[in-house]
């Protein structure tokens, strides 16, 4: 594909995380790739925003080259902070990942490495999300080179300009992966849990989301299925929330406000 593009490389698990160092040597193939990443783990912010407090934004150095931006805020606020102040050239691309964990189903909401795609998606940016669902031994080496495959053949295809992706790996295992699947998001909630504990002074604290007993998916044909057979998922998203089904049932309604 030659190096023409200017890639914008970002996360939610922090800059020192092994899925972003092993994205970032392998995208060098797609094109200029510059890192604009949280300081610290971001996982499960979502959306957010910083704006009561300044960003503070660090260089960080690998065998004394830049090896990236290390900004003290949300994965969102690292894509704002890229396009609007810290890359030159402007990303033709941004890539978020790659995450240690899926991010499929309803977890997409929640998710900071989603959240970056969409910023890079609202700055007009072809955006794509990878994660890997991982286990005792993740193999962020391999889903980097075919992640970056898989970005080059959809580049190929030429997507819209904003177009946002999902891309999720399967657990590495034998015959990892089985191949790769276009399907929808998974809409089934997966089975929420929260943990009680008490700590050495006696006050109750509880703990989220610490492995939820998972049960199979019941939607055949959606992200959360295809992972759990063990294929590669790509998953078009868009950001645009409104419900056109409600706007058109409630569309005929001759709203009235009651009288002063």
């Amino acid at each position: 594909m030659g190096n023409s593009r200017n890639i914008l490389l970002t996360n939610d698990d922090g800059i020192f995380a092994p899925g972003l160092a092993a994205l970032r040597q392998s995208l060098d193939q797609l094109g200029n790739v510059q890192v604009v990443a949280p300081a610290s783990e971001q996982s499960g912010v979502s959306h957010s925003i910083t704006y009561l407090e300044p960003l503070i934004i660090d260089d960080v150095y690998r065998e004394k080259e830049l090896f990236g931006r290390a900004v003290g805020g949300s994965p969102a606020d690292c894509v704002k902070a890229a396009m609007l102040e810290l890359c030159d050239p402007k990303p033709d691309l941004v890539v978020s990942g790659i995450n240690s964990g899926s991010n499929a189903g309803i977890n997409v909401l929640y998710s900071g490495t989603v959240a970056a795609a969409i910023e890079g998606a609202f700055f007009g940016v072809t955006s794509i999300a990878v994660s890997l669902s991982t286990h005792s031994r993740p193999d962020y080496e391999a889903t980097a080179a075919m992640a970056t495959d898989l970005i080059g053949q959809l580049l190929a295809g030429n997507p819209s300009p904003g177009s946002l992706w999902n891309i999720n790996f399967p657990k590495c295992q034998a015959d990892w992966p089985l191949g790769v699947k276009v399907v929808p998001m998974g809409l089934e909630r997966y089975r929420e849990m929260l943990e009680k504990r008490t700590d050495p002074r006696g006050r109750t604290y509880y703990w989220s989301g610490l492995h939820p007993e998972q049960t199979p998916p019941t939607e055949l044909n959606s992200d959360v299925a295809a992972l759990t057979e063990g294929f590669v998922t790509i998953t078009p998203l868009n950001f645009n929330l409104t419900c056109t089904d409600e706007m058109q049932r409630i569309s005929d309604i001759e709203w009235q406000l009651p009288p002063r």
